[in-house]
């Protein structure tokens, strides 16, 4: 008996169906976004992401160079600077993740730039003297992870170093922190020469480290921020040639925070220059050469301007990240729920294709939150909604 006829291709599952649909609805509510971000971006401009991370944390995340390489080319990233996460196999010291993230970045062709990641309490000073003789090229600090303040003498010493080793600092300054400008502020100044990035805005505490470190001069801001009107504002209170992209890996991605910059560049009437300094030309300048290009004022007015309409739809919509990152799935819907309605209007006005593209992201994000595996799909959507209708009115001057 000869063999049976050929087995024929398998039939798809329900969740092989519901993945495709997925995928292919998340494709069509991100197309718009991609085609503006394609049209914004100026022609040669550099990306490269000031802020990322590699390894373990103790939270759970976790982030390997391909994966890192994978988000950094779905942005058309060249680069980004790179330090460890807090790992569970930091002490002592961060000798150990420190390690491994500056083996990964000799293994990628120049794309990952790495930085030391320091312990005030356990020998920073010895291990960023280690690091940056194997290579790293800036350091990482973390208050709020770490837990200290910027008024000991481990943290004079450290901003000594990268003061003569010509190396930027990055602090994390953002949520979960006290008012730090105080000590910060005065360290920063007995080191005039020390570039810092203040990472995430700034916004633990950002009108007063923007206000008091103004003559300062060597101060970046990344704007790795989840809510748009931080970045907005930023750009009211410093140049924006003092203004880096960051993306903050695997927390935030480069693509999507890329298309925040984008519409924030064009909102506040950024020229094509001062858009490619903030994607990577200033910090490229800084990592290849030492330098900071020169200053212009703030290119933002102290007003920030919302339709009516978008402006419910945004503030319905910054509502849903942080209840997903908060473990509340339900009330993320729900304030999604009221962002979706809030896209629908008979007389949109001049609002009408902004509110047409994001009604169509937003329900698609609703569709992939039914979904364990379509959360960061959808977080990707409402991230991408939220920026644009932040952006969509023109600032005044």
């Amino acid at each position: 008996m000869g063999p049976g006829p050929a087995p024929g291709p398998a039939r798809p599952t329900a969740t092989d169906i519901l993945t495709r649909v997925d995928e292919s609805l998340y494709a069509s509510a991100l197309a718009p976004f991609q085609a503006e971000a394609e049209r914004l971006r100026p022609a040669g401009a550099e990306v490269l992401d000031a802020h990322t991370h590699l390894g373990l944390d103790e939270d759970g995340r976790s982030l390997t160079p391909p994966q890192l390489l994978s988000m950094l080319d779905d942005a058309g990233a060249r680069r980004a600077c790179v330090f460890p996460l807090h790992d569970p196999e930091r002490r002592p010291g961060y000798r150990i993740p420190n390690d491994r993230v500056l083996e990964w970045a000799k293994d990628c062709d120049g794309r990952l730039v790495p930085f030391c990641r320091l312990d005030p309490a356990e020998g920073p000073l010895a291990e960023s003297e280690r690091c940056l003789q194997a290579g790293a090229r800036g350091i990482k600090l973390h208050p709020r992870a770490q837990d200290f303040v910027f008024d000991g003498r481990e943290m004079d010493d450290v901003f000594g170093l990268a003061e003569s080793a010509h190396v930027p600092i990055l602090i994390h300054a953002g949520r979960g922190l006290p008012p730090l400008a105080d000590g910060l502020v005065a360290l920063a100044m007995r080191h005039p020469q020390t570039v810092l990035i203040l990472a995430h805005g700034a916004i633990c505490d950002q009108g007063t480290l923007t206000s008091r470190l103004a003559d300062h001069g060597r101060v970046l801001y990344d704007i790795s921020c989840f809510f748009p009107l931080d970045v907005i504002e930023l750009f009211a209170r410093v140049p924006a040639e003092r203004i880096v992209f960051a993306s903050d890996p695997p927390y935030g991605r480069p693509a999507p925070t890329l298309y925040l910059a984008l519409r924030v560049a064009r909102q506040a009437g950024l020229d094509d220059a001062a858009t490619r300094g903030v994607l990577g030309g200033t910090m490229s300048m800084l990592l290849d050469h030492g330098e900071l290009p020169a200053t212009t004022p703030p290119r933002r007015g102290p007003a920030i301007t919302l339709s009516g309409r978008l402006a419910r739809v945004y503030g319905y919509t910054s509502l849903v990240g942080p209840a997903l990152f908060g473990g509340a799935p339900e009330q993320a819907r729900a304030m999604l729920g009221m962002a979706i309605a809030a896209t629908r209007d008979p007389d949109p006005g001049a609002d009408g294709a902004a509110l047409e593209a994001i009604g169509a992201a937003l329900g698609a994000a609703d569709t992939l939150l039914q979904g364990e595996d379509g959360i960061r799909a959808a977080i990707d959507l409402v991230y991408r909604s939220a920026a644009c209708a932040a952006t969509e009115v023109l600032d005044a001057g």
